[in-house]
């Protein structure tokens, strides 16, 4: 006879029991697995935190206290409580107070004793606070401060309470560990917005903003030139380009921002501390700066008595094998040819490559040949066209090369270079070039500017105004991303600017100059680009719309991961010099007139 009886099987009574339990939810799977709360510390799993509260704070405190705090490199949790306080209930204990404070100074008036300083002093701030409250100008809160630290052991924890202590008293501003209040301080500091500690000090407005977290990093060093004001803390922004991975530098803003003005400064002040400028110039707006400190401006167009021959090759340096050298710039030219002949077919590409090696082959130009011989020897583009009228399959290529190697457009395409770099600042205009050529003449322009620059090891800047132009042509932008690229190794930094950011980011090189740029300046943008621009470099819904409302010559200035809004400035004579607005460019013009003619009827 059986002892009991079971209604269900037993494992199918288990299955059900697993099956009813309640479902895990996040909160289970973020939880420590364990809480253990003692009088001055709390353990979450194996991580140690430890609440403080600021009780007691100076009579004046100056402007970002808070800041190195915030920077301090430990993970910390802060949470700031701010609750106004009616102004007549204040007024009415201020009344009190003040009243108080002219007894006691009466009464020790009376028996003849010395002033109290103190006193006197409590008396000056609270009319001077009750005048204030009285007109406005100032509100009365109850500030509540409260920090929690964390850290692996115990050891570390105390470490960072004596770094606390030490950086908050040296300002007269004093901390206290929140005992028996661990859980309370624990979370007042997390994101409910629950102040369970209840310590609070009283503070008026102008006091209070200067706890204001979010103060602008300094930007100020010993090297480097004046790239502007910070606009939040009335800083000068001194930097040194050179001191980051890469000198090179990215401008992006919309027409009439500054960007211009901003760039000439950023020259004028480079040439000053002896680092030698080339500007890529479409629209000749360098010009009358070169004039003015005696550097060299070519007007590169087809009718130009300035020319540049595309197979010019850079002398190799002791440290460069002459064959990288010479296979590069055939890689170099292939890509040029690209531009100027509307594309190559895949067959077409083989036979260029083959062709310039033959050019230069028949120059006496080889990997075998003495390097020092080279320039001796430089083939033209019409020396390129008899190679390819001996070679099969090259009726298309002859035909379309024959344009830059005859009439008009071989006056500038198929000529020995006649110019030279020596200046300390050189400007290459091509504002008279036409649009059809521009790239081109881009190109051509920045291949040459590269051979310059491996041939002598010097501190230099290139600046290529209105990117965008050679951006069209893949060719183009590889090229322009290969400088910014190898620039590093070449002492060499590339300022990239451009209004036309849409343009600028179609190309696949886009993003990869911006991030082979470690400094950054964005101006005034155009609302039709801003999203563009704000996912870009990722800014905050904050600086967006400071750079939809900036003024012009102001914006952001990025150097590394430190980034300020800055505000270009310039002296009186640096700007005579730089200045784009056609009005004082007239005015400076007359001015000039007049004082030639003046001139000449003294003489």
């Amino acid at each position: 006879m059986a002892l009991f009886k079971r209604k269900k099987p037993l494992i199918k009574e288990l299955t059900e029991d697993v099956f009813d339990r309640k479902a895990l939810e996040v909160k289970d799977i973020i939880a420590p697995s364990s809480i253990m709360l003692s009088p001055d510390f709390l353990k979450l799993g194996k991580r140690f935190a430890k609440p403080f509260f600021i009780f007691s704070y100076p009579r004046y405190l100056s402007t970002g206290w808070f800041s190195p705090i915030i920077n301090l490199e430990t993970p910390m949790d802060i949470s700031i409580f701010i609750d106004p306080v009616d102004t007549g209930t204040i007024l009415k204990q201020l009344r009190r107070k003040v009243t108080e404070v002219q007894a006691e100074m009466a009464e020790r008036g009376e028996k003849g004793l010395i002033r109290e300083p103190e006193l006197e002093t409590s008396y000056q701030d609270l009319e001077t606070l009750r005048d204030r409250l009285q007109t406005a100008q100032e509100k009365i809160f109850k500030l509540g401060l409260y920090l929690t630290v964390y850290g692996n052991e115990e050891k570390e924890i105390k470490d960072v309470e004596n770094t606390l202590r030490s950086m908050l008293e040296s300002r007269l501003i004093y901390i206290k560990p929140a005992l028996y209040q661990q859980k309370e301080g624990f979370n007042s500091c997390a994101p409910y917005g629950l102040d369970q500690l209840q310590v609070h000090t009283p503070m008026n407005t102008e006091p209070l903003s200067s706890l204001f977290p979010f103060t602008s990093f300094d930007l100020s060093s010993n090297d480097g030139i004046l790239y502007g004001v910070n606009r939040h803390n009335n800083s000068l922004i001194l930097f040194d380009r050179f001191s980051l991975e890469n000198a090179n530098s990215i401008l992006f803003a919309k027409s009439g921002s500054g960007k211009s003005y901003a760039v000439k400064l950023e020259v004028l002040r480079s040439l000053m501390v002896g680092v030698d400028v080339i500007i890529l110039d479409p629209e000749n707006e360098y010009q009358f700066l070169s004039d003015a400190v005696g550097g060299s401006f070519f007007n590169i167009s087809l009718s130009s008595e300035n020319h540049i021959n595309p197979f010019d090759l850079p002398t190799p340096r002791e440290d460069e094998d002459p064959d990288d050298v010479l296979r590069s710039n055939i890689i170099n030219l292939v890509g040029l040819m690209r531009i100027m002949l509307g594309g190559l077919t895949p067959e077409e590409d083989a036979i260029m490559d083959r062709a310039i090696s033959e050019t230069y082959a028949a120059k006496d130009i080889t990997i075998q040949s003495d390097p020092s011989t080279w320039k001796e020897n430089i083939p033209i583009m019409e020396d390129l066209e008899s190679v390819l009228k001996n070679m099969e399959g090259t009726e298309s290529l002859v035909n379309r090369i024959r344009k830059f190697t005859k009439g008009t457009f071989s006056q500038f395409f198929n000529q020995l270079t006649n110019i030279s770099t020596d200046e300390s600042l050189v400007v290459f205009g091509i504002r008279d070039m036409e649009d059809e050529f521009r790239p081109i003449a881009m190109f051509i322009i920045m291949r040459y500017i590269w051979n310059k620059v491996r041939s002598e090891l010097k501190k230099r800047i290139l600046v290529v105004d209105e990117a965008w132009w050679i951006m069209q042509s893949d060719d183009g932008a590889s090229f322009l991303y290969g400088m910014a690229k190898r620039a590093r190794k070449y002492w060499l930094g590339v300022t990239t600017i451009t209004q036309d950011v849409g343009d600028f980011m179609k190309s696949e090189y886009g993003k990869p100059i911006i991030t082979n740029s470690s400094l950054q300046i964005l101006l005034k943008q155009s609302s039709a680009t801003i999203d563009l621009v704000q996912k870009t470099f990722n800014l905050t819904e904050e600086e967006k719309y400071l750079l939809l409302e900036a003024e012009v010559g102001e914006g952001i200035f990025f150097a590394g991961q430190k980034h300020v809004a800055i505000k270009v400035v310039a002296s009186y004579t640096e700007d005579q010099i730089i200045t784009t607005n056609p009005e004082e460019v007239l005015k400076i013009k007359e001015a000039k007139r007049q004082a030639e003619t003046k001139q000449k009827e003294e003489a």
